[in-house]
């Protein structure tokens, strides 16, 4: 029998206002709560979230921003590359927007730096866009992202962590850390680590969690071997550390990283993981296919996305004001790669 009582009894999907009226709260109390602001009484909380779920009411955000007065467009600028991570996350985010009723714009840019980012914001701008996501994995374009006019509704992706911004990015210390905690808890005696790009937050990020977590096991600390994102950089990275005997566990800071190494190390007789244990970083697609299957981080690029465009609905919609940030924690994909030391 349905108890529903008839002043809120409805032939089609409940609103925010028909939750309102059951919970007997006002509809900006029912936005409050479903952006868990924290000025709700937990009694008035628990009441709005009863009536929730009891009319099986689920946030139309496209509708919110749109109250705004804006399109349903949302613009995204992004560095032209084919690179995993960017290339994952947009994809991830072009999925999220559309389940929401949104279509999304994107503007790919050479470089990311000043001038790029500028111009694109502004042609953004001028398609009356809700409002816009940045990919900033880089120093420049995080410098680039403190000059566009604060009144435009915009969230940045793997920026800089240390920026006052509003940001949503993962964890990238404690997946470092997650692989480095592995090949330690494994036997080895340190983790030898082959980096990217040092102006890149995520590969700055991955050196800082891959240091900690030596130094809190009290482990020999070696030299950061750098390199770019590619399989070809981390082949010539595996060149010099397959010659080296004191290596037995490599992190790799990305996945194509990780097959240059081991690549490297099959050519110079050394065995993945006999003689040497590899962890990358990123998951990808082809990670369970390589010989061995790869051990590596997962930074979950879905929820990255999600959040990306639930804290964009917030800045659009006014719920959210000045900066704020969002933190996706990775996990470690076991695989074939670790094994304990020979010996």
């Amino acid at each position: 029998m349905d108890h529903t009582p008839s002043s809120v009894r409805v032939n089609r999907d409940p609103a925010m206002t028909d939750v309102a009226r059951l919970a007997g709260v006002s509809h900006q109390t029912v936005s409050r709560v479903l952006n868990e602001h924290p000025n709700v009484r937990e009694q008035t909380r628990l009441r709005v979230r009863a009536a929730i779920e009891q009319l099986g009411y689920r946030p139309n955000r496209a509708a919110r921003a749109l109250a705004t007065g804006r399109s349903q467009l949302i613009g995204v600028v992004a560095q032209n590359s084919t690179l995993f991570g960017p290339s994952s996350l947009l994809a991830a985010f072009e999925l999220a927007a559309a389940a929401q009723g949104f279509v999304v714009s994107v503007r790919r840019v050479r470089v990311l730096d000043r001038g790029s980012i500028a111009a694109a914001v502004e042609h953004h701008r001028e398609q009356r866009v809700a409002g816009i996501v940045v990919i900033a994995p880089t120093a420049a374009a995080a410098e680039a992202l403190g000059e566009v006019p604060t009144e435009v509704p915009l969230v940045a992706v793997d920026g800089d962590p240390e920026r006052d911004a509003t940001l949503v990015t993962v964890d990238q210390e404690a997946g470092a850390r997650l692989a480095t905690r592995h090949l330690l808890d494994a036997g080895h005696r340190t983790v030898w680590h082959v980096s990217g790009p040092a102006n890149w937050f995520d590969a700055a990020g991955r050196v800082r969690g891959w240091r900690r977590a030596l130094e809190e096991a009290g482990a020999e600390v070696p030299p950061v071997n750098a390199a770019d994102w590619s399989a070809a950089s981390g082949y010539r990275a595996g060149l010099m550390l397959a010659r080296m005997p004191e290596v037995t566990a490599v992190f790799a800071a990305n996945d194509h990283l990780a097959l240059g190494i081991l690549r490297a190390m099959f050519e110079h007789g050394r065995s993945v993981p006999g003689d040497v244990s590899v962890v990358g970083f990123d998951d990808v697609p082809e990670a369970p296919f390589f010989i061995p299957p790869l051990t590596t981080v997962r930074p979950d690029f879905d929820s990255v996305a999600a959040e990306a465009l639930s804290v964009l609905l917030s800045v659009i919609s006014g719920e959210v004001a000045g900066s704020t940030r969002r933190v996706i924690t990775p996990t470690l994909v076991e695989r074939d790669s670790v094994a304990a030391p020979a010996g």
